[in-house]
């Protein structure tokens, strides 16, 4: 990408905030300058999960995700604070109101993340230039630092903005996937985790390299439609535009199941929901999506339809989060009346790879045991068959999986691990 504008393409920045939640407690108290500090749910206890750190806790060894009494044990002078949500979110909105002076182009993906589209926006401006004052003033301003890169579409600008921190502005050409990318290894790639990595490890993709020049049906193969824009955006191909609307545009995924009699058991309903919101969950994952808003759907045996529905503060996925909104719903909004439909839909959906969960920090740990619960009840079907690790409350009367609407199938053990799990917080 020559950073000239006359008769260019695209010109996208990613603008990354460095240690964002440690970064605003240091904003709003100066003291903690330059000391390791981490911020952390339940920080008296030792489960207690770090969910960020400052520069000078990382270089002590301190990590996210890390347990608070092992990261004491790495870096025994750590400063260990709880969160502060709405000075974050206060924080977050003071950022992109500075970024949208410059482009009305500009797409939040998190609370500490965002694009922009300068392309039409330089004027007679050096775009560098402008990434080093959008830098300095949010630094100097709001007292945030920040990463940015530069790149011709939004695949590589995010993985530009990685390559530097903190502080870091870092241009991402085409010309230089050789040198800057593909030597990478491919964990690294923006939109491959721990699963998909290993996945591409058993087809002997090490590196970004690798995946760059691998066969795209193989991937498709092994991997569904993710394989295939994995390779285009090792490439350095994405067509994906900077969308301010993004993330309240209408999409979803939804089931419904209609009763062979109407109900009125509390047992069967909480059965049918939790089907529908397993269904939803695996749905969701196939296209790697998640969900800002559970919508529920009752229609009564008049054939009377009331639809609510329950706007999420974080992105969901997981059936046992699907669940509990539906259900919290169901029982604000039900009648009593005997029920024929239900349905359980998940809208504002929003691709996984650009929605950074910005989770609860006293739910950290439960969040990522059960991701990986998730995980290994989907490893375990795909070899056992659906049957596997159903609940007796999903079991037919003889002891079959087999309802009588196929839709309604599922599990509902990760929800139980969930409440467990809460229940031994308490």
């Amino acid at each position: 990408m020559d950073l000239s504008t006359k008769g260019r393409g695209r010109i996208i920045f990613h603008v990354d905030m460095n240690s964002f939640y440690a970064s605003v407690e240091v904003a709003h108290n100066p003291k903690l300058r330059g000391k390791p500090l981490a911020i952390a749910g339940n920080v008296e206890e030792r489960r207690g999960i770090v969910v960020t750190s400052s520069y000078e806790a990382r270089k002590k060894g301190v990590k996210t995700t890390m347990p608070v009494w092992e990261a004491k044990k790495h870096c025994p002078e750590l400063l260990i604070m709880p969160p502060n949500f709405p000075l974050y979110r206060q924080t977050s909105l003071q950022i992109f109101e500075l970024l949208e002076t410059y482009t009305p182009l500009v797409q939040p993906v998190s609370i500490d993340e965002g694009y922009l589209d300068v392309t039409e926006d330089c004027g007679n401006r050096n775009p560098i230039d402008i990434a080093e004052e959008i830098q300095k003033r949010i630094h100097a301003e709001i007292g945030i630092p920040c990463s940015i890169g530069i790149a011709p579409n939004k695949f590589l600008a995010k993985m530009a903005s990685d390559m530097k921190k903190p502080l870091g502005i870092t241009i991402l050409r085409k010309r230089e996937l050789d040198q800057l990318l593909w030597p990478l290894d491919v964990g690294e790639m923006h939109g491959v985790g721990k699963k998909t990595k290993e996945k591409l490890l058993e087809l002997e993709i090490k590196t970004i390299y690798d995946l760059a020049h691998a066969n795209p049906l193989q991937l498709e193969m092994k991997l569904g439609i993710n394989g295939r824009r994995l390779h285009e955006r090792a490439n350095g191909r994405d067509n994906r535009p900077v969308d301010p609307d993004a993330i309240d545009e209408f999409k979803s995924v939804g089931n419904s199941t209609t009763f062979p009699e109407d109900l009125i058991d509390h047992h069967r309903i909480h059965t049918a929901l939790t089907n529908l919101s397993d269904s939803v969950a695996k749905r969701m994952a196939k296209k790697n999506v998640l969900s800002f808003n559970i919508q529920l759907t009752i229609r009564y045996s008049d054939r009377t339809t009331v639809t609510r529905s329950r706007k999420l503060q974080n992105p969901i996925s997981q059936s046992a989060d699907i669940l509990d909104a539906a259900q919290a719903l169901f029982e604000k909004n039900w009648s009593g009346q005997p029920i024929r439909l239900l349905g359980v839909t998940g809208q504002q959906l929003v691709d996984r790879d650009e929605a950074t969960v910005q989770l609860d920090l006293f739910s950290f740990e439960a969040d990522s045991k059960r991701h990986n619960l998730q995980n290994t009840i989907g490893t375990i079907r795909s070899k056992y068959g659906e049957g596997a690790l159903l609940k007796g409350n999903q079991l037919g009367k003889d002891g079959s999986h087999k309802l009588r609407d196929e839709k309604r199938r599922g599990t509902s053990l990760d929800r139980d691990f969930l409440w467990k799990y809460k229940q031994d917080k308490e």
